[in-house]
């Protein structure tokens, strides 16, 4: 079953520290400090053009995009966009698997 777009609900990094910190019993300064440490990691990781896998969730990588011609959508004047390096989650099996269910 699909959704209604006003029932989603957008998790931001201060709730994802109440929701672990409330889970492990953690205070919430040091759960703020794992988490800031974890993104900044595979941030770090992901400029080195590394790749990170965890098991059971899925694989951050760096995907690099052809360069190409596009169109302004506003005056159609054809624009040349550079090739680029874009990161990407790729979620498990599982991870799809407990999304879909």
């Amino acid at each position: 079953m699909i959704n209604n777009l006003k029932t989603k609900r957008t998790m931001t990094k201060t709730d994802i520290v109440n929701e672990i910190a409330q889970k492990t019993g953690r205070e919430k300064k040091a759960v703020t400090e794992c988490v800031e440490a974890f993104m900044e990691t595979v941030t770090e990781e992901l400029a080195r053009g590394g790749r990170i896998e965890l098991r059971d969730f899925g694989n951050f990588m760096v995907k690099e995009r052809a360069a190409k011609v596009g169109r302004n959508p506003a005056t159609g004047t054809v624009v040349n966009i550079a090739a680029r390096k874009m990161p990407v989650f790729k979620p498990s099996k599982s991870l799809k698997d407990k999304v879909q269910n």
